[in-house]
């Protein structure tokens, strides 16, 4: 049977390229990290979301 890892969120958010996509890793409450992956039109559209409620 494999070890048992503990989920942690350590480390800072971050965006890597692999080939067309880009990958965003964010730290979550709880442990773990939520990773989703774009591409660069996706990652537009979340900016101009997020750029909308930051101000």
């Amino acid at each position: 049977m494999a070890a048992m890892k503990p989920r942690t969120g350590d480390g800072p958010m971050e965006v890597t390229k692999e080939g067309r996509s880009l990958i965003l890793r964010v730290p979550i409450d709880g442990g773990g990290r939520l990773v989703v992956e774009l591409n660069v039109e996706e990652a537009g559209k979340l900016r101009e979301c997020l750029l909308g409620v930051t101000g």
